[in-house]
């Protein structure tokens, strides 16, 4: 078993094409694309301050239970 050519690689590149589809593969590479974007920034820390979550002026209203008046 010899080392493997180009053509070798262009045969294999065909076949994953023809079962996976051109537009599966594409979006394949943008979730991989946009894993390595965020694991990149989650590497950087905390030096940039958490932005606020807020969406055309609204906010939402919520109401916090105590969780030892809780039954199970």
């Amino acid at each position: 078993m010899g080392s493997w050519s180009i053509g070798h690689w262009l045969i294999v590149l065909l076949v994953v094409v023809l079962v996976f589809g051109t537009k599966k593969l594409a979006n394949i590479g943008k979730d991989v694309g946009s894993a390595v974007k965020g694991f990149k920034e989650g590497m950087q820390g905390s030096e940039q301050p958490p932005q606020q979550l807020q969406q055309n002026g609204q906010t939402i209203d919520a109401e916090a239970r105590d969780k030892s008046q809780t039954r199970v």
